[in-house]
């Protein structure tokens, strides 16, 4: 038995009328009058006396007919609870982000798009990448954003921003007199490095090995903020983001010494599940996003 037919028999009874019932769930009379027959054929009885003028209920039409009401409405209760949830879900949208891209980028999309929408609110967790991509994957988030995204079957990468690596070391120290270095000059230097399971530390030792320079790596940090912690302090140098250093560089705290070949970037992606389908929200504040980054592919 379907529920339409359910609600049919209902309506058709608490109108006491076969004409107003098919009216009230958009159907021809007939095909109210086929649906209260297919009832009745199915349960092998006679829900509905038409032999009276107006009809009546026969004692399991009555029996009948409470129960359907009950069905139909714990259906519409339902129903209304599904959908307020999925308008719940629909108000939130929920993004998963490294430590290193910058606090400042993300919260001024934020603040643009919630004065835009204030009925939605955005909710961004700042994550080890690992974790990202779990969340990214286990649908805990809409979307993420991590660097060097890898290629993945099961992951589609939008390009959003590219970022020169720079080095960062203390205003004393004998690089900071240069505005741009050749990678030659990090040769044997004290190195402050990214923990080696990270795709950013597999990208700096593959630019180091490429211009045959070796470092000494003093320490290892899974974020670029304790790294610079350790830069401030003389531990060493390091290869980092330029804009991971706009706040050091501006207190004078840390130098941020370009590269002269300029080819070693941080290519930051937007991840999501591949087949996600995003709700309008969701949707809007990912192309806010992509207008604040830059065109450029990721190779």
């Amino acid at each position: 038995m379907q529920l339409e037919s359910l609600k049919i028999f209902s309506d058709v009874v608490r109108l006491r009328s076969f004409s107003r019932g098919a009216e009230a769930n958009g159907v021809l009379q007939s095909a109210a009058s086929q649906a209260v027959h297919s009832l009745e054929r199915h349960l092998a009885v006679t829900l509905i006396d038409r032999s009276h003028r107006p009809f009546a209920l026969t004692p399991q039409g009555r029996v009948f007919y409470e129960g359907c009401c009950d069905i139909v409405k714990r259906y519409a209760d339902l129903e209304m609870a599904v959908k307020g949830v999925q308008e719940e879900l629909s108000a939130v949208v929920r993004v998963a982000v490294i430590y290193s891209v910058g606090l400042g980028d993300i919260n001024q999309c934020v603040h643009s798009f919630t004065e835009a929408h204030p009925g939605v609110r955005v909710q961004i967790e700042y994550l080890h990448p690992d974790r990202v991509f779990e969340r990214v994957l286990g649908d805990e988030v809409d979307f993420g954003v991590v660097s060097f995204p890898p290629a993945r079957r099961d992951l589609r990468v939008i390009p959003w921003r590219r970022e020169p690596m720079v080095v960062a070391c203390p205003r004393e120290h004998p690089l900071a007199q240069f505005s741009a270095i050749n990678p030659r000059e990090l040769m044997g230097v004290r190195f402050i490095g990214f923990d080696k399971g990270l795709g950013i530390r597999r990208e700096v030792d593959r630019y180091l090995k490429r211009h045959e320079v070796s470092v000494s790596v003093e320490l290892e940090f899974d974020n670029v903020e304790a790294i610079k912690r350790a830069v401030e302090v003389g531990a060493g140098v390091s290869l980092l983001p330029r804009p991971t250093l706009t706040r050091e560089v501006n207190t004078g705290t840390l130098s941020a010494v370009a590269l002269s070949n300029g080819d070693f970037v941080r290519p930051l992606g937007i991840i999501h599940r591949r087949g996600k389908k995003f709700q309008p929200n969701t949707q809007q504040f990912l192309e806010l996003l992509q207008s604040n980054g830059t065109k450029e592919t990721l190779s």
